[in-house]
């Protein structure tokens, strides 16, 4: 099975979720900004506008880029929002608990195909993996020490039940 890329969500909208938001939109891919604070969600939103306008200042790339990107990305507060998504990248706290809650939810609500994944850098992928509808669950490795965009990690782990 071949799963095309179109749609990217992203679970938490602080550093991390803000960020990936803001390279998925910038890079073509419509992404859905999900946070449980509307507050949230709303500075995010701003961070990524600043961002990208810093971008233009330096001219790595162009307004009619920033605003191409900005108007790719809609945000909710809600895991229906995120129901059609290819992809969903959860950025989340922390917690196992909340995570593995993250995971149970989003499954009930994504269509069969969609890929999940987690920016984790500490709990066990295997654990994570446990809370979804035996999908795959791929680990980005994108908070791990010493990592950056052109030195990814990505472990793919399978929850075959």
């Amino acid at each position: 099975m071949t799963v095309s890329i179109k749609k990217v969500g992203v679970i938490g909208s602080g550093q991390m979720g803000n960020g990936i938001a803001h390279v998925a939109a910038l890079a073509g891919f419509d992404v859905v900004l999900n946070d449980v604070s509307a507050d949230r969600l709303k500075s995010a939103m701003a961070t990524i506008n600043g961002n990208l306008s810093r971008q233009v200042v330096k001219k790595i790339i162009t307004e009619d880029a920033r605003k191409k990107a900005l108007d790719r990305i809609v945000s909710t507060e809600t895991m229906d929002g995120l129901a059609d998504c290819d992809l969903v990248i959860e950025t989340a706290v922390e917690k196992e608990e909340i995570k593995r809650r993250i995971f149970h939810d989003l499954c009930a609500v994504l269509k069969p195909e969609a890929i999940v994944a987690s920016n984790t850098s500490s709990i066990s992928i295997t654990r994570l993996a446990a809370s979804t509808d035996s999908r795959v669950l791929v680990e980005t490795g994108l908070s791990k020490p010493n990592s950056c965009p052109g030195n990814a990690v990505v472990v793919i782990f399978c929850n075959c039940r």
